[in-house]
Order: structure tokens, then C-alpha cells, then sequence
């Protein structure tokens, strides 16, 4: 049987599961790793990210040979920067042989050659002797997965169960949480460390209402991560896709809740988030004892508090998680979550956020806090939109190219991913929706309205409110923010 011949530091492609090849380098696995017991596999360092995972031989493939054809098969963005990492490796590398050389040629006098390891077809079971080190590896060694990571209790690609020994749902994602003291801080947040890193998903039922442009992304992130969950939808033939990737299928929210330890709710604004609660059939009556109830939605503190407030008149436990972010950042898996109200809720969700986001945020107080702080974000984000319009039109209205000016804000301090992506939306006429320029709006309304509580002035939000309720008028709710340009040329 033909073999490939691989030594420490040989680079190679790894397959983790059904998730594209990736570029990596064989390494010496720590010296309190051991080789998965009976298993013929490697260590294996990825590039562009965080990750070490034992690797099966017949999952590996030596680098340059096949380079060209992962390269044609594999498009995505971060696979294009891990590929660029292998080759900022590769000239350091030859620079520093250069370099080197003579002393290398000195030093090599007489030392032994590193012992190669072979790749086996996975049929010859008795072929496999080599290990990632100059020490063999035995099949005696205890680990039980075939992949481990270096974090304790999980296992790349896979949910490890240490306590019965089984390899449970695949996972792609880590977060590292980052703890801080309260008694100095009233936030806390997670922050991600690895795009393609592990999570454990949590073992509890997990519902979701609403399948809109944010909530169909999370419950993708969710199910891909390995959360058993079950969906409910205003319009129940959103519904087909999540079933046909794995989930499950309620009747109605009642019966969500009632199905699920953990349920939560995106819907586009205040009145649709009590319906979901108060309505026929609706949240409050699944809701038990130790329930959790955990509302994504963005709306107004005032509603937060009455949802709160019944909620846990039954039992129920009550979180708010309005996110920041857009459809691509949520089927990304990158929004940003801002949580106030039970704190145990929060924890029992880590998972689930490290599943939809990039970070989340925990601000301590009463539910509703987590309310007026994402309506502040989104207020500041909505009347940029609208300043970022207005210059785009002032622009061409005094004759100067829209082009240059998107280029030189995109080289200055204001630069971002945000103004880029909108502003070349807007000069190609494509107002997909991205983010609702009707939510935005509402946003607008409620963050001003929130200002008149407490006796606060808010004439920028105002002001753009006013732009935006013009772009309204012409049609364009359903469209995404950026098509408040078009208030500006009617």
C-alpha cells in the first residue's frame, strides 16, 4: 500500500469532519496530550487560527501536492488569509535557512534523522507505528477521541461527553469567556478567540420564535453548533429549512415553551413581543417553574419590564438579549449580544451566544437595561447612516465624484466595514435589506422617546428620525437602512 511520508513541522491540509480541508502544520503534541487510544492520527497546528486537533491520517493530505486544488475548491475569505498565513510561513522560513545554513549544515553532523511518519490507508490496521514525535506513540494511551483539543472536556469537531464516553453533535466555535469582578464593573463581557474554535453545546432544549432576517441566522448557528432546537414562525413556511437542517417543529409558542428549557424570541418590535407573550396560545402559557424565557427582540425598556414581570408571576426565569449586528453578521455567527436580568439565564446560555455571537455583554440592574443600551447603539448607528447619506448626496450635488469621496472616508478615521459596505451599496442602487430601514426607524422613535423620560435632549436622533420617516413615505421600509439615500434625491 503506497504511503506519504510526513515529519515534524511538514505542512498538510486536515479535514475536520464535513468542514472544508484546512491548512496546518504537524507538530509535537504536549507532553500531557497523548494519542487518542487505537487511533491513527497526528497533531496537527492550524493555520489562521487558535486551533491544535489530533487529526486521522486518512484525513490529511501533504501541502504543496495539493495546494492548487484546495485552493479551487475552497473561496471563503478566512480560508484565503490561513492560506496566506502558510505562505508568510514559508518565506520566513526560507529566509531564515538562508540565513542559517552553514550552521545547520554543522549541527545536523551526526544527529539522527527525525524519524518520518507514514499516512495509512485506514483498512491497514496494524501499519500505523509513528507518532508526531522521535517516541512512538502506543495504542495503549488512554485518550478516547479522535480529535482533542487543548481545552479540557472538549473535543474539535464534536461535543465530548467525558462522563459516558460517547462523541456527541459537531461543534465549530470557542469562545473564551472573560470574567470580571462585579463589584467594579456592571459588564461583563465573553470575547471570541477562534473563528473556527469548539464550543460544548449546552444539553438543553432550546426554542426559538422568529425567523426573520436576525433570528433565521441565529437558529442556523445554533443547530450547526450542535443545539437541539425547535422553531416556531408567524409564517410557518420559514419554518422548512431549519426542519430540513435538523429542527424541530412547534405548533405554537405555548408549545415551544413548554418543549424547551430555554426559549428565545425574535420579533420586530414592542407589539409583536407582547402578542408573542400575552396572545392566544402564547409564550406565558408554556411558561413552568424554572422556565427561561430570554427576549432578543429590540423594543423599549417599559415593554421589557411587563414581560419580566409576568414571566417570573409564573416561575418563569427572565433574560433580555437584543443584539447588535445585521443579517450577514448573524448568519456570520459574529453579532454582538447585550444581556440584562437573570444572571443564571445569561450563564445557562453561553453556548447559545458563543453559537450567534462574537461577544456578549452582561450589565447588571434590572431587565431593562440591556434595552436602553442597545437603543442608544442603534440610535448613534441609525443618524451615522443618515449623516453618511447626506454627504453622499451633497457630494454629487455639488459635482464631486461619490467615488472619491467613499475612498478618501474609507482611508480616514472613520473608516470601517460598516461605511464601506453601505456606501458602495448605495452607489451600486443594491438596497437588499441588511437591516430593516423600518427597525432603524423604530429604533429611532424609541431611543428619542426614551430621552424625553428623563428629560434628555436628542435633536441629532431627530433629526434623522424625520429623514427616515421621509424614506418611509417613499417605499423604502422594506429595504435595508441605506435606503434612506433615496429621501435625500425625491
Amino acid at each position: 500500500m503506497a504511503t506519504v511520508h510526513l515529519r515534524i513541522g511538514d505542512l498538510v491540509w486536515g479535514k475536520l469532519g464535513r468542514y472544508p480541508p484546512w491548512p496546518g502544520k504537524v507538530v509535537s503534541p504536549p507532553k500531557d496530550l497523548k494519542k487518542p487510544r487505537g487511533k491513527k492520527c497526528f497533531f496537527v497546528k492550524f493555520f489562521g487560527t487558535e486551533d491544535h486537533a489530533w487529526i486521522k491520517v486518512e484525513q490529511l493530505k501533504p501541502y504543496h501536492p495539493h495546494k492548487e486544488e484546495m485552493i479551487k475548491i475552497n473561496k471563503g475569505k478566512r480560508f484565503q488569509q490561513a492560506v496566506d498565513a502558510v505562505e508568510e510561513y514559508l518565506k520566513k522560513s526560507k529566509g531564515k535557512d538562508q540565513l542559517n545554513s552553514d550552521d545547520k549544515s554543522k549541527s545536523d553532523k551526526g544527529r539522527k534523522a527525525a524519524k518520518p511518519m507514514k499516512i495509512i490507508e485506514e483498512d491497514d490496521e496494524d501499519a500505523f507505528k509513528g507518532g508526531s514525535s522521535d517516541k512512538e506513540q502506543t495504542d495503549s494511551d488512554p485518550e478516547p477521541s479522535i480529535v482533542q483539543r487543548l481545552v479540557p472536556g472538549t473535543v474539535s469537531g464534536f461535543k465530548w461527553d467525558s462522563s459516558s464516553t460517547s462523541i456527541m453533535e459537531p461543534i465549530t466555535k470557542r469562545l473564551k469567556i472573560i470574567e470580571e469582578d462585579t463589584r467594579s464593573t456592571s459588564i461583563q463581557a465573553a470575547d471570541s478567540t477562534a473563528i473556527n474554535g469548539s464550543i460544548t453545546p449546552t444539553d438543553k432544549r432550546i426554542g426559538f420564535l422568529g425567523l426573520g432576517l436576525m433570528g433565521s441566522g441565529v437558529v442556523s448557528n445554533l443547530l450547526k453548533m450542535g443545539h437541539v432546537v425547535t422553531v416556531w414562525n408567524r409564517t410557518a413556511e420559514k419554518c422548512d429549512l431549519f426542519i430540513q437542517e435538523g429542527a424541530r417543529l412547534g405548533r405554537t409558542p405555548a408549545e415551544v415553551v413548554s418543549m424547551c428549557e430555554i426559549t428565545f424570541s425574535c420579533v420586530s418590535d414592542p407589539k409583536a413581543a407582547r402578542d408573542l407573550v400575552l396572545g392566544p396560545s402564547g409564550v406565558l402559557q408554556g411558561i413552568r417553574p424554572g422556565k427561561c424565557y430570554v427576549e432578543m427582540s429590540t423594543v423599549d425598556s417599559e415593554t421589557i419590564t411587563e414581560l419580566a414581570q409576568v414571566i417570573t408571576s409564573r416561575g418563569g426565569r427572565f433574560l433580555e438579549a437584543p443584539v447588535s449586528g445585521s443579517q450577514q453578521l448573524s448568519n456570520d455567527g459574529m453579532l454582538v449580544i447585550v444581556a440584562a436580568g437573570d444572571r443564571t439565564v445569561y450563564e445557562d446560555c453561553s453556548s447559545c451566544f458563543q453559537a450567534m455571537g462574537k461577544t456578549s455583554f452582561f450589565i447588571a440592574g434590572e431587565a431593562g437595561n440591556a434595552a436602553k443600551m442597545m437603543l442608544i447603539l442603534n440610535m448613534v448607528q441609525g443618524s451615522f447612516m443618515a449623516t453618511i447619506a447626506e454627504g453622499l448626496t451633497l457630494a454629487q450635488a455639488t459635482g464631486q465624484s461619490q467615488q472619491t469621496f467613499l475612498d478618501i472616508l474609507c482611508q480616514g478615521q472613520m473608516a470601517s466595514t460598516f461605511v464601506d459596505q453601505k456606501c458602495q451599496n448605495i452607489l451600486q442602487g443594491n438596497f437588499k435589506p441588511d437591516y430593516y430601514l423600518k427597525h432603524i426607524q423604530k429604533d429611532l422613535r424609541l431611543a428619542i422617546s426614551m430621552g424625553d423620560s428623563v428629560n434628555h435632549p436628542t435633536p441629532m436622533a431627530a433629526a434623522a428620525n424625520e429623514v427616515y420617516k421621509r424614506a418611509k413615505a417613499l417605499d423604502q421600509s422594506d429595504n435595508d437602512m441605506s435606503a434612506v439615500y433615496r429621501a435625500y434625491i425625491h
